[in-house]
C-alpha cells in the first residue's frame, strides 16, 4: 500500500517527494521522552511539531520549538498533522488510534498495540478503510543483542535450535505510584515488556503452536504481576520468555541451545541508556555494544564473537520512506495483531492453569507461513 501524494514529484526511482511529514506526538512520558522524540528528531523525513501533555514545561525544555495540547483527541485529529505517535498509556492507545484514523491521520502506536485483539483487529480493519499507514513501535527489532543473536542463528553457529530463552530483566524492589504498576488495564511487567520478548521470539520462529504462562505478584504491595514466565511450544524447539522487578544481576539477556553448539548473550543492547544519557541517536558510538556472544562449540569450547551494532533510528527511518511511497511499513499491523495473539493466550493460560493456542483466523495465519 502507498500512501504518498500521487500529485507530488518523483525522484529518480520513481519515489515521491515530500517536505518532512508533521508528526504529532501523544504524552511525554518515558517512552516518547526516551525514545519517541529524539528517534523522530533524527529522521529528516519528520518534523515533531505538536505534543500532547499536562506537563507544559517538562516538553518545553526539551523541545522548545514544538506546540504543547493539553488535549489528546485535538492531536490526533488536528489538520496541522500527518502522523500521530501514541505513546500514552496502554488503555488509550485505541480510543485514540480511532479517531486518528478516522480523521486521515497515520498512526504509530507504542507497544502494546492494544489492550485486546477486539481494538486491534478493529484498527486495523480502520485503516484499511481509510487507506493509511498503521504501525506499532515494536523498536527492539533493531538491538544489538537481538541483531547479534538472530545472525548466529542464521549463520548455523548453534545448528538447529531446540532451545531459546530470552530474558529482560530489571531490579526495582519498591512498587512506584505510576500506571503501569497500578493494576488497571494494561498495567504489569507482562503488558510494558512481554510485547518486546514476544515480538522478538515471533521473528525468529514463526507463530507457537501453543502458549503456556504464569505470572506473579512477588514484590510488597505489588498491584501488578512483576514475574512473567511463558513458554511458546513449537514442537520439538521450546521458546522461554522470562521478565522480572526482582533480579539484580547474573541473568544473560539471550540463552540459545541447538544441535552443533550453545550462544549466550550477557548484556542488554545500549541504545536505551544512551539515549538516557542524552546521547543524540546517529551520534559516535551510537548503538555499538562491546559485548559480544559467547558461542559454545560441539566440544565445549567457547569463543567470543563481535556484537553487530543496533539503530533503532531503523524504525522512523522505514516510516518516513512509507509515508513517502514506498511499501516498508516496519512493523505491518498484522505482526502486531499476532504480538497481541500471544500477550492475550498467556494471561489466559495464567488464569486457566493450561497451554492455550494463539487465536489467529487460518487468514491471519497466512502471513506467516
Amino acid at each position: 500500500m502507498h500512501y504518498a501524494d500521487p500529485s507530488l514529484s518523483l525522484d529518480s526511482q520513481g519515489v515521491a517527494r515530500h517536505p518532512p511529514f508533521r508528526v504529532g506526538l501523544i504524552g511525554y512520558g518515558f517512552a516518547a521522552k526516551t525514545f519517541h522524540a529524539p528517534l523522530i528528531a533524527a529522521e529528516f523525513g519528520l518534523t515533531l511539531t505538536t505534543v500532547f501533555s499536562s506537563d507544559r514545561a517538562k516538553v518545553i525544555a526539551d523541545l522548545p520549538h514544538a506546540r504543547v495540547d493539553g488535549d489528546p483527541f485535538a492531536v490526533a485529529t488536528s489538520d496541522e498533522i500527518d502522523l500521530v505517535v501514541i505513546a500514552s498509556p496502554n488503555d488509550s492507545h485505541a480510543p485514540l488510534a480511532r479517531a486518528a484514523l478516522r480523521a486521515g491521520k497515520h498512526v504509530v502506536v507504542d507497544k502494546p498495540f492494544t489492550l485486546d485483539m477486539a481494538e486491534a483487529r478493529e484498527l486495523i480493519a480502520l485503516a484499511d478503510e481509510h487507506q493509511r499507514l498503521l504501525s506499532v513501535f515494536h523498536n527492539r527489532r533493531w538491538d544489538s543483542d537481538f541483531l547479534s543473536v538472530k545472525a548466529a542463528i542464521a549463520d548455523g553457529l548453534v545448528g538447529t535450535v531446540a532451545h531459546f530463552e530470552s530474558h529482560i530483566d530489571r531490579f526495582r524492589p519498591e512498587v512506584r505510584a505510576r500506571w503501569r504498576e497500578s493494576g488497571g488495564p494494561g498495567s504489569g511487567v507482562w503488558f510494558d515488556l512481554g510485547p518486546h520478548l514476544v515480538d522478538q521470539a515471533l521473528q525468529l520462529f514463526g507463530l507457537p503452536v501453543s502458549v503456556h504462562a504464569l505470572l506473579a505478584l512477588q514484590r510488597k504491595g505489588a498491584q501488578a504481576d512483576d514475574w512473567a514466565h511463558v513458554l511458546l511450544d513449537y514442537g520439538p524447539r521450546r521458546v522461554i520468555l522470562h521478565a522480572s522487578m526482582l533480579v539484580a544481576g547474573g541473568s544473560p539477556r539471550f540463552i540459545v541451545h541447538g544441535d552443533k553448539g550453545s550462544l549466550v548473550k550477557r548484556l542488554a543492547d545500549p541504545q536505551e541508556q544512551q539515549l538516557l544519557d542524552g546521547i543524540k541517536p546517529g551520534a559516535p558510538g551510537w548503538g555499538e555494544d562491546t559485548d559480544g556472544l559467547l558461542i559454545y562449540d560441539e566440544t565445549g569450547a567457547a569463543r567470543s564473537r563481535p556484537s553487530l551494532p543496533g539503530d533503532q533510528r531503523r524504525y522512523y527511518a522505514a516510516i518516513a520512506a512509507a509515508l513517502a511511497g514506498r511499501p516498508v511499513n516496519p512493523v505491518p499491523p498484522l505482526e502486531a495483531l499476532a504480538v497481541m495473539s500471544i500477550m492475550e493466550a498467556a494471561i489466559e493460560s495464567a488464569r486457566r492453569g493450561r497451554a492455550i493456542a494463539p487465536d489467529l483466523s487460518d487468514q491471519e495465519r497466512a502471513s506467516w507461513t
